[in-house]
């Protein structure tokens, strides 16, 4: 795709429209409904899907679009260019109010994503990143570096946490607990942790942008068993998450063997 950093700009904009609208809804109220699967979506979400994909699909004619709140259409199959949102990720932490939620958003060319941006509208932290051209956090640049101790940093899902699929890595790594894990993969971009991961399956929207920030900024991500993703994929759910800082990479990916096989 040309012009990449100029395109960032356009999704800059529309993530930050919608990031504002639910900060907004946060702060002036908003409805809560339960999915099947008894996640919470909430008036918010639709609110900001509604803003990413009327803006997004209107500036960049005939790309496809797969996010977390919208039927899927599989026509998106067959296109080059494929926006892959989550309009909030981390829903259940909007609702408690709890500051660790993001707008998700990558653009997926033949498969692989080239535009990312994950915006925390709380923090006012704004990540983005672009195929072979670095990412950033707020404009300045980002790398993932983190000091590596004896007991790696590594930021764990508050509900992995209450479930106790993070206790037997307790005695070898620090844990520190934080919400949307498109959130969770842009703090190791930027060299706030050594590394995240999620061993069960995720979806797509997941991870596509924040996969591309942990790249751009030097990390390693790959699914649960190390392999690398390919997104727009007729089911969503990939086999789980693992993204570290390079130095990282090989205690983390022992630690995992150590503890899971």
């Amino acid at each position: 795709m040309d012009n990449l950093k100029q395109n960032l700009e356009v999704v800059k904009k529309y993530v930050y429209q919608a990031g504002q609208a639910i900060f907004q809804m946060a702060a002036e109220g908003f409805e809560t409904a339960y999915k099947a699967n008894e996640d919470p979506v909430t008036t918010a979400d639709l609110k900001a899907d509604s803003i990413l994909r009327e803006g997004l699909t209107e500036d960049f004619p005939g790309t496809g679009w797969l996010s977390e709140e919208t039927r899927d259409d599989y026509s998106r199959l067959d296109k080059e260019l494929v926006w892959v949102v989550d309009p909030i990720d981390g829903t259940k932490e909007f609702v408690s109010g709890i500051p660790e939620y993001a707008v998700s958003v990558a653009l997926v060319e033949y498969g692989l994503p080239v535009l990312a941006v994950v915006y925390n509208p709380v923090t006012e932290e704004l990540f983005a990143a672009a195929n072979g051209q670095g990412a950033w956090l707020n404009g300045e640049a980002i790398n993932a570096e983190h000091t590596l101790t004896a007991k790696p940093v590594l930021l764990a899902s508050r509900s992995e946490i209450r479930r106790g699929e993070f206790e037997p890595f307790e005695p070898f790594a620090e844990i520190r607990p934080c919400g949307s894990i498109a959130y969770k993969l842009a703090l190791v971009a930027a060299g706030i942790a050594d590394a995240t991961f999620s061993l069960g399956p995720k979806n797509e929207w997941d991870i596509a942008a924040g996969v591309l920030l942990v790249s751009e900024s030097g990390g390693n991500v790959t699914n649960r068993i190390g392999a690398p993703f390919t997104f727009n994929q007729r089911s969503t759910l990939v086999d789980g998450i693992v993204a570290t800082t390079k130095r990282a990479l090989r205690p983390v990916r022992m630690l995992i063997k150590r503890v899971t096989f």
